[in-house]
């Protein structure tokens, strides 16, 4: 699809007009995004609308991004898994990912056809980072015949030396579906250290890091439960380590937290990931009270609604992914999907 560069400019006053059309939605987010902030924010939702049908466009939307961008503009939110697979359905010209690269590589896998676009290209990932496709083949020459288990959270080179791909919901399941003994299982370390303990396959380690997940401690989950005298349920992503999950009352992915919020209701709560999600989900139940340890995604907020917008109007910035690493890359990812 080619850049339509005529007629880019955007009135982005908070206009009367743009204060009607998005009364309803600040209604919702109004205790999570501050009465002065939405002045900001409307003009540009608005335009990113308009864009967004002007272009056939969907904008698939991770769990880790600000309520603005996750409430405002999203056609879909979830974790990784759940946006490959409104990757795999949707049946627009052009993909917005509001995440970071390798969820947009992961798009654009699955649809190579299309017009994949992520806002910002610099919006990376430390575990996508810490491993290489070169690496991948090293560690099959040292275990030879052991399959290889790659989390999402890589690059297509590394999903294109792998036989399988995993999220953190689907990790365990993805591992047992494979009958055999043993795995290598990449690249985290703690999502490995965690997937180890909830099955009797033999898991081969890479000691890849989230540097938001990372940072959290045993003393900080202690702290929290000191503080509000144990009235707290503390739930925690596997990307945590290990010693922080052994404080956590529940483990799970981004969408087994909120399913935990949903079913459990505690009242109060602090989700040990990153801070915007704990925006996200109390929107979704204003009764709760949510503790926020503001970890955040220096990569995530990377997307911004202007860059949205900007993305949308010049088709910037398009991701590629060579045709010989995406045909093998596409077939890990597909038997994920098929796993579950």
């Amino acid at each position: 699809m080619e850049a339509n560069t005529q007629n880019l400019e955007v009135d982005l006053n908070y206009t009367p007009e743009i204060e009607k059309a998005t009364a309803a939605l600040y209604e919702r987010v109004k205790h999570v995004i501050p009465a002065m902030e939405w002045p900001m924010h409307a003009p540009y939702i608005a335009a990113i609308e308009e864009w967004k049908k002007k272009r056939n466009a969907v904008i698939l939307v991770h769990n880790y991004q600000t309520p603005e961008i996750f409430y405002g503009v999203a056609d879909y939110t979830g974790d990784s898994l759940g946006l490959a697979r409104k990757a795999a359905e949707t049946d627009a010209d052009v993909i917005v990912m509001c995440g970071v690269h390798f969820m947009a590589e992961t798009a654009k896998l699955l649809n190579p056809e299309k017009t994949v676009l992520i806002p910002d290209m610099r919006a990376g990932c430390s575990l996508a980072e810490s491993i290489t496709g070169e690496d991948v083949r090293r560690l099959r020459e040292q275990y030879p015949g052991v399959p290889v288990v790659t989390y999402v959270n890589t690059s297509a080179d590394v999903k294109a030396e792998t036989d399988v791909c995993c999220t953190s919901s689907n990790a365990v399941k993805v591992v047992e579906a494979l009958g055999t003994d043993k795995v290598i299982f990449l690249p985290d370390e703690y999502l490995g250290n965690y997937v180890d303990s909830q099955t009797d396959v033999e898991v081969i380690l890479w000691q890849g890091h989230c540097e938001v997940h990372e940072r959290f401690t045993p003393d900080d989950l202690r702290n929290y439960r000191k503080e509000y005298n144990q009235e707290i349920s503390i739930i925690a992503h596997p990307e945590c380590p290990p010693d922080v999950l052994g404080e956590a009352d529940f483990v799970g992915s981004t969408s087994q937290l909120i399913d935990f919020v949903k079913t459990e209701r505690p009242e109060r709560v602090v989700m040990i990931t990153e801070c915007s999600m704990s925006d996200n989900v109390a929107v979704e139940f204003p009764e709760l009270e949510f503790i926020r340890p503001c970890n955040l995604c220096p990569h995530m907020k990377r997307i911004t609604l202007p860059r949205i917008l900007e993305s949308l109007q010049t088709l910037n910035h398009a991701v590629e992914v060579d045709p010989e690493i995406a045909e093998r890359a596409r077939r890990s990812v597909e038997r994920m999907l098929e796993i579950g």
